[in-house]
């Protein structure tokens, strides 16, 4: 049994599978943009592997990554509540000793996180630029998960190179119409890009969501895979995105 609060609810991470997460509209609830990143992500094998997801939430990350290697994976994430569900999903799924919550802050140090220790650094990060008070969403948990209050794109950036391995891996979900600022700030912190997928609603629509790999100290020369198209005309899946939700790409 897990100690759900509020109108804390359990969800199946895929339609199809055991795994489960603690969820809540009011606080905090994942979206396509975690499963396209944990997809994306090309997750380092072995248990002497290290995993590190930045702007952790509930934990949706290294819960969804955590069926793909057998690497120790730590999320970070400076939301009490959001640590609290997190943990709370991780025990409930029996996971404690391959994921660790830390509660903290990217742009402070902690013991827990050695600098330059990570084969891999995963990030869902804020989207949005800080907005006058009167434009920002009234909810703290959602204001501080979609907009830059607590941390800039540059703060998540220096964070990434700060803990991954030299040859290791950071990988990002992020807004195309930033796609530019993005690219500058991984190379101005020597993260070279190395894959790109856009990530379209449907055909005949701008792209939504972008994915970025870069290597630390990587040399130059980066890949644009092929574009993924979310639904088909009639607002069903295509059979890629529905084999990716359900678990099964």
């Amino acid at each position: 049994m897990v100690q759900l609060f509020d109108d804390e609810e359990l969800h199946r991470l895929y339609a199809k599978g055991s795994m489960e997460i603690i969820q809540s509209p009011s606080v905090f609830s994942f979206s396509l943009d975690a499963i396209l990143l944990a997809h994306f992500a090309r997750v380092p094998k072995g248990k002497n592997r290290r995993i590190l997801d930045l702007c952790s939430g509930n934990g949706v990350i290294p819960l969804f990554i955590s069926n793909r290697t057998d690497a120790h994976i730590t999320g970070l994430e400076v939301q009490e509540r959001l640590v609290s569900m997190a943990r709370r999903s991780v025990e409930y799924n029996h996971l404690t000793e391959q994921i660790h919550i830390v509660h903290g802050d990217l742009r402070k140090r902690y013991d827990q996180l050695i600098q330059g220790s990570f084969d891999m650094v995963t990030c869902n990060p804020p989207y949005f630029k800080t907005k006058a008070k009167n434009e920002l969403n009234e909810n703290d948990y959602l204001r501080i998960a979609r907009h830059e209050v607590l941390c800039t794109l540059e703060d998540v950036i220096k964070a990434c190179k700060l803990y991954v391995k030299p040859g290791g891996r950071v990988v990002l979900v992020y807004r195309p119409d930033r796609l530019v600022e993005l690219l500058s700030l991984l190379s101005l912190h020597r993260l070279e890009p190395k894959q790109i997928q856009f990530i379209y609603p449907r055909i005949g629509k701008d792209a939504n969501m972008v994915l970025v790999e870069a290597v630390r100290d990587g040399k130059q020369g980066v890949r644009i895979l092929d574009s993924l198209i979310i639904y088909n005309d009639d607002q069903t899946y295509t059979k890629e995105a529905e084999g990716i939700i359900n678990g099964r790409e």
